[in-house]
């Protein structure tokens, strides 16, 4: 039976590794029965991808892929971009033994604005070729806001139809708050997915307000309840979506929480490991 690889996308447990170090974290993971992760929201420190390496030798853990922006984000602010430091980012990924590369997010200067994100897709696919020189492909994680529309098509279509050498990373949770089938979506970008995130979607109870009655409380209230869920524990079809995922080429299955509401992010893991194995997954979580 043809298979994916099931991990952990480490924004998940990003405070974690700020407590017991990349090491460590990623010991407990291997623990947990996860051999996969993507690196993200963690600083690619000297120290930080020794340990990352070192984990990896020693516990049988693979790199998925790692993070980068195009642009710094804001000029003179802590983190790596293409543009600025592609032989580091590249380095990096030779270091890990890494062949993918992921853009987490639309840069903030370019949502709502059509031209500006072209332009951004422009710079992204040029990007993309001088990066499969080192053979390394280059990926674009999507949320909701690019679920709106321009002349009647999504801003994520307009990216896909106008990329040579970008892929996509779909992100299930994301694709379903931009008001879209996830299954049905993810088949569309057969061919240009290697990764998939995995979250579930949860609706928690409307918390009512004490005093008197606002209307303008209430309404933020009834509408704000969204929430990030352990797999399982939401409403999507986590079987079909990551079914959907393999037949459209999908390797990877990353396990992503935003937030687990103060719930520890170990937990949130096992939680959605012990789903996963329910749904007969128990082999994708070895390498």
């Amino acid at each position: 039976m043809e298979k994916g690889l099931i991990g952990i996308q480490m924004s998940t447990i990003k405070k974690k590794v700020d407590e017991l170090g990349a090491y460590e974290t990623l010991k407990t993971c291997a623990e947990l029965g996860y051999h996969c992760v993507e690196i993200s929201q963690i600083p690619m420190t000297q120290e930080n991808v020794s340990e990352i390496k070192r984990a990896c030798d020693d516990y049988g853990i693979k790199v998925a892929a790692c993070s980068a922006s195009l642009e710094p984000v804001v000029p003179g602010k802590p983190g790596e971009a293409l543009t600025t430091d592609f032989d580091k980012i590249v380095a990096d990924c030779k270091a890990l033994n890494c062949n993918l590369l992921r853009i987490g997010m639309l840069p903030l200067t370019c949502m709502g604005n059509r031209d500006k994100a072209l332009e951004f897709v422009r710079k992204a696919d040029e990007i993309a070729e001088r990066l499969k020189e080192h053979d390394i492909d280059l990926y674009y994680h999507n949320h909701h806001v690019e679920f709106i529309k321009y002349d009647g098509q999504y801003l994520l279509d307009i990216i896909k139809d106008n990329t040579r050498y970008m892929g996509f990373e779909l992100d299930i949770h994301w694709i379903q708050r931009g008001g879209e089938n996830p299954v049905e979506f993810v088949k569309k970008y057969e061919g240009r997915i290697r990764l998939l995130h995995l979250k579930d979607y949860r609706i928690r109870e409307v918390k009512r307000s004490e005093g008197e009655f606002d209307a303008k409380t209430f309404m933020r209230e009834f509408t704000d309840i969204v929430e990030f869920a352990e797999l399982g524990e939401g409403s999507l079809p986590i079987k079909a979506c990551m079914e959907a995922g393999l037949a459209g080429g999908s390797e990877y299955f990353l396990i992503e929480q935003d937030d687990t509401y103060g719930r520890d992010p170990f937990e949130s893991l096992k939680i959605s490991r012990d789903h996963l194995i329910e749904l007969g997954y128990g082999d994708w979580f070895k390498i």
